[in-house]
Parts: structure tokens; C-alpha cells; sequence
């Protein structure tokens, strides 16, 4: 992970960031110091100390309801009545802000792991385009999924004796937790069809290693360019090794063009987006401001932190990239497009051209500086809105895609063959989306009304570090 040399520090940051635990995790806190746990664990104690924290640190702060915390009887139900409404034009109401066990958020955060079967599906495209079948869209390597031999392409008979089409409906009603495990050793039995015959695995939940960097490749398009692609799946720390690897293999061989695979990718650390994005647009983006986040009044003297580019010695600097992008590409994903599209070149140009293929980004420009409130419970709400180099953000209804492309879950993620791919191959080549993917994307209709629903299942982070 950068160290601060690779931001523009206020001495602000020093100042409030504590020490969660030896990995990573951090608490930051206000003003000159840092936001004190709750004195105790009980209600009346978390209720205080969660109304404070809102009223010091919450985006909305100004324009979020203010009620009496007394009357609740939980401090889950007094969470929810203290977030924003959508009161204000200018902002949708608060759908992002949450909160999560500690150790969960240390896991992942901190270890680079998740605890769950490893395989995830295609439930929001099933919902919105009916008649389409549930597929396993992706396997985590080190899963036990991935162990019982669950690929990219099954389709999704049943989970648990519950057919395909009930479990649609329960994503459509936010009651699909079924591949969602809260302990390890709980375990699902999948009915999976492939080549047209139907088999049963048993799954079980464990704690597992991610894979950030999920994959990598080379490819020559038919005009001759060299293509280099790489999916990024996570950006955690755990990301910066497997990303260097990857930008070393394209420099040697001679990549022109990159395609960066952020369709499942919901965000994370800043920092590693500015990486991400660093490696992209090498030297031409160096010292320029890749994202600057921007606080409530009470916390403006934080608005002087920005996030630099730098110019990793196996960048590419290269002027053009092709971002494969989904209705789970969030956050801190989309943060790379905002901050790439920022990139000056000389004169004032555009430094990186950005080209987008697949279909609209979920529309996230907000984000978190996660707050453990020393009872086991680390809460993520909205504390800054991010903006590029040339202060353009508040892109709530996503990134349009330059190339709208349907995907195709029964082929290989990366393929040569996958749609997306090919895609971004052709325009390489012709400037131009091919013929082929103009009007075949089919809206999903997943839009900021709705996202937050449907992607419970999904990690949508942007945390300020």
C-alpha cells in the first residue's frame, strides 16, 4: 500500500488516525482528535455515542433527521432514522451508509478475507431480464466453491431445494442471503447444470484468502495491437503485489492498449484506486491530483487531503483505457474513471482516454472513514463526497458505458471471447464500438433508486484511506 508520500497529507490525518489493530484498521476521528468509543456498551451509551459521531462526522449531517434517541428500542432501528432522506435535489437520500461486525471488517480490510462459500450469481440480471437464468457469474480461487469444482457458466438449478425462480424472487424482495453465511462450517448444497447435465455440490462457509487481482493476460487484436488485460476484483493492500506482477508482464511485452476489468470490482481503499490508476497513466499523471474528498463544514480543514498519482516504475503511460464496467462496478472503482478522466495532458489536454464497455457503473461518488464504536460494531457512513482533478463528480446515476455490451456468464470472465473483451479489442482498432454490441445491451434497470437493495450481497466501499 503507498505510503504518504504518495498523497498530499494534511497534518490532520496524522493527527486522528489510531490504530485499530497491528494489520491495518483505522479510526478516524475530528477535529484535534480522534472520536472516543462509547464509555460504555450499553443502549443508552451506544445511542449517545452514535448520535454524536452523526452529528460530527455525517456527510448530511445538517439535512439528516434528528430524532430523540430514547424512543428506540434498538440501536440498529435508531441508525436507520438518523440517515438522510433525500430531502435536497441536489442529493439522493442516503443508501450507502451502514455498519458491519468489527471482526468482519478487520477480516477483509485488514487480512485481505472473506468468510462465505466463494461463488457469487447473476441474481440482478435474472431479476431484470426475466426468463434469464441463474448463473454462477464468479468463483473465488481460494474458496471452497472453487474446491468443489463451481465454475464461472453453471447454471444455478436450485440452492437448498429452493428452484431457481424462488430464489430470483427473493433477490427481487431482498431476502436472497442464502449464499450469504454468517459462521464458518455452515454449508448449502447447489444443483448446477453444465453441458446439460445436472449434478449436486455441497458447499461449505470459510474464512479464505481473496484474490484482489484475479486475473491477467495478453492478447494480439486483429489489427495487430497488443492487448493487455488485468481484472481487479478488490482493491485492498492485499492488491499492490499481484498488480505490479501484472503491469510488469505488460511492460515486457510491449502492451499498447490495457483493459481493466472492474465489472465485479465494488470498491475499496482510495489509495488503492489511486494505485490502480497510477499504473495506468505512469508519468503524464505523476504529482496530478487523482481524487480529492471533500467533508461537511465541521470537518472542511480535512478538504486540503488529496490523493496523488504517481508513477510506479512499471506503469504504462499509456493515453487510452478500456475500464469493463457493471452495475457492481462502485465506489471506489468508479473512482478510477472519475480520476483517470481528470488527467491533464500538456497544454490542458486530456491526459487518459477513458473508454467504458458493458453497462452502467452503480453511482457511488461518496464515501466512508469506517468508525469502530468499541463495542464490536464498525460503522461506514457517508463522511466526504470525492471529485477529480477538475472537480467533477456527484455522478449518482453511474458511468454510462461508451460501449453498452450484454455479458455472457456461460464464457470465461476475460476471454478472448467474452463479449466485453472483444469489444474493447475492436474499438482498439477502429476507434468505434463493434456493430455487434450497439443495441443488444439490454437495460437492467438497476438504477440508484434500487442499488442499494439489490447489492446487499455486494461490497460497496470508498474508504478514505
Amino acid at each position: 500500500m503507498p505510503d504518504a508520500s504518495t498523497r498530499d497529507p494534511a497534518a490532520w490525518i496524522r493527527r486522528v488516525v489510531v490504530a485499530l489493530s497491528a494489520m491495518l484498521l483505522v479510526a478516524c476521528g475530528g477535529g484535534g482528535g480522534g472520536v472516543d468509543s462509547a464509555r460504555t456498551c450499553d443502549l443508552g451509551a451506544r445511542k449517545a455515542w452514535l448520535r454524536d459521531y452523526m452529528d460530527d462526522w455525517y456527510f448530511w449531517y445538517r439535512i439528516s433527521p434528528r430524532p430523540n434517541p430514547e424512543p428506540f428500542e434498538t440501536v440498529d432501528a435508531f441508525f436507520d432514522a438518523l440517515l438522510y432522506g433525500g430531502t435536497d435535489p441536489a442529493f439522493p437520500r442516503d443508501r450507502w451508509s451502514g455498519f458491519q461486525s468489527t471482526e468482519s471488517f478487520n477480516r477483509f480490510f485488514g487480512d485481505g478475507q472473506a468468510l462465505g462459500y466463494g461463488l457469487s450469481v447473476n441474481g440482478l440480471e435474472a431479476v431484470e431480464v426475466p426468463g434469464t437464468p441463474l448463473y454462477v457469474r464468479y468463483v473465488e480461487p481460494l474458496s471452497d466453491a472453487a474446491r468443489q469444482g463451481v465454475r464461472r457458466g453453471d447454471e444455478v438449478r436450485s440452492i437448498d431445494g429452493v428452484p431457481a425462480a424462488d430464489l430470483i424472487r427473493q433477490v427481487a424482495d431482498n431476502r436472497f442471503t442464502v449464499l450469504s453465511p454468517t459462521a464458518a462450517g455452515t454449508t448449502a448444497t447447489l444443483v448446477l447444470r453444465s453441458g446439460g447435465v445436472d449434478r449436486s455440490v455441497v458447499v461449505r462457509a470459510d474464512v479464505f484468502a481473496l484474490t484482489p487481482v484475479a486475473g491477467s493476460a495478453v492478447y494480439t487484436s486483429q489489427g495487430g495491437r497488443r492487448i493487455g488485460y488485468l481484472a481487479v476484483k478488490d482493491m485492498i493492500s492485499q492488491a499492490e503485489r499481484g498488480l505490479d506482477v501484472a503491469f510488469q508482464g505488460f511492460r515486457q511485452q510491449g502492451v499498447q492498449d490495457l483493459v481493466l476489468d472492474l465489472r465485479y470490482n465494488g470498491g475499496g481503499l482510495v489509495s488503492m484506486a489511486t494505485t490502480v490508476a497510477s499504473y495506468i497513466a505512469g508519468r503524464r499523471g505523476s504529482g496530478q491530483v487523482f481524487s480529492a474528498l471533500l467533508y461537511n463544514d465541521k470537518q472542511a480543514e480535512a478538504n486540503s487531503a488529496s490523493f496523488r498519482l504517481t508513477n510506479p516504475a512499471n506503469s504504462l503511460d499509456i493515453t487510452r483505457v478500456f475500464v469493463l464496467t457493471g452495475p457492481r462496478t462502485c465506489s471506489a472503482s468508479e473512482q478510477v474513471i472519475n480520476g483517470l478522466r481528470g488527467v491533464l495532458g500538456p497544454g490542458g489536454a486530456a491526459g487518459v482516454q477513458v473508454v467504458t464497455i458493458g453497462d452502467t457503473t452503480c453511482g457511488k461518488p461518496v464515501g466512508f472513514l469506517p468508525q469502530p464504536d468499541g463495542c464490536g460494531t464498525t460503522y461506514s457512513v457517508v463522511n466526504f463526497e470525492s471529485v477529480n482533478a477538475r472537480n467533477e463528480g456527484r455522478y449518482w446515476d453511474g458511468f454510462a458505458p461508451t460501449c453498452p455490451v450484454s455479458e455472457d456468464w456461460t464464457l470465461p470472465q476475460g476471454a478472448g471471447n467474452d463479449p466485453l473483451v472483444a469489444t474493447a479489442a475492436y474499438y482498439a482498432d477502429t476507434g468505434s464500438c463493434a456493430p455487434v454490441a450497439t443495441g443488444t445491451m439490454r437495460p437492467l434497470g438497476v438504477r440508484p433508486g434500487r442499488a442499494r437493495d439489490l447489492l446487499l450481497d455486494e461490497r460497496t466501499d470508498m474508504i478514505g484511506r
